[in-house]
């Protein structure tokens, strides 16, 4: 059976002790993501785990596990939990359950852009989680509508699948259009990375879009170049308090050292939040 054919786990499946499927609800290329029912916590829960058709592959095993020990490490109010996390011949997450939507669900199908108060309490949200991250000498890499989860004002920052510590990386660890310029040429990376990955979940929010894609597609570019193409937030959004966009643009500025420090954003959205 093909690679693409390959169905995921069916529902009540104990998929490790005391942990039994209810639904599959997502597939990427290398993951199935289930809801689940997890007795000893008597709540639902998400498990992540290697699709059946992935199961040999070593690195796809190693990058779920190694995703699933740093969550374990980490304690912060926006930053996914992960409960447990099992090695053997299927590995798994288990992590709690968020039931707000995703922000890129939110953005697409909004019938307003969001306020500066919105636009600065999600930047405060994902700033405070990318600073613990940070402490940790961690990097987040991957930063991006899908993988922020929001309800009732609160985000979560999830899926730590390319996070790993500051240094030289191969080009295009991340996501493409959502990526800073060093990442996609590749080298030495730090955490000027992931002020560019807060500045453009930011920027996509308020224009309820990331533009970087229509640009490429309309000027056949590769992804180093279309950093510098990006319209000015301040320009794009006038209405927006200047100092907000403005720290937005600066977020997104193509040379590293030109970014804002975390904690000076961090002082600026909250004080617009």
């Amino acid at each position: 059976m093909g690679g693409g054919l390959v169905r995921p786990l069916g529902r009540g499946r104990e998929i490790v002790p005391g942990t039994t499927i209810l639904e599959h609800l997502h597939r990427s290329a290398g993951l199935d993501v289930y809801d689940a029912w997890n007795e000893p916590r008597g709540c639902r829960v998400i498990v992540k785990t290697p699709r059946p058709d992935r199961l040999h592959r070593p690195g796809a095993r190693a990058r779920l596990l190694r995703e699933g020990r740093l969550l374990k490490r980490l304690t912060h109010p926006h930053i996914v939990r992960a409960y447990e996390v099992c090695g053997g011949a299927r590995p798994v997450i288990v992590m709690e359950t968020l039931t707000g939507a995703t922000v890129e669900h939110l953005i697409t199908h909004a019938r307003r852009p969001l306020s500066a108060r919105e636009l600065a309490n999600l930047g405060a949200h994902l700033a405070g989680a990318l600073r613990h991250l940070h402490a940790r000498g961690i990097l987040h890499l991957d930063l991006k509508p899908s993988n922020v989860v929001a309800e009732h004002g609160r985000a979560k920052l999830i899926d730590l699948s390319h996070a790993r510590p500051p240094g030289r990386m191969r080009a295009g660890n991340g996501t493409w259009c959502y990526m800073a310029p060093e990442q996609a040429r590749g080298g030495e990376i730090g955490p000027a990375a992931d002020i560019w990955g807060l500045g453009i979940v930011l920027y996509a929010a308020a224009l309820r879009a990331n533009p970087l894609a229509d640009i490429a597609d309309e000027l056949d570019v590769d992804e180093p170049q279309l950093h510098t193409r990006l319209p000015l937030l301040r320009q794009a959004r006038p209405r927006l308090p200047a100092e907000l966009s403005t720290l937005i643009d600066a977020c997104l500025e193509p040379r590293p050292d030109h970014r804002p420090e975390l904690d000076h954003a961090l002082r600026r959205l909250y004080a617009h939040s």
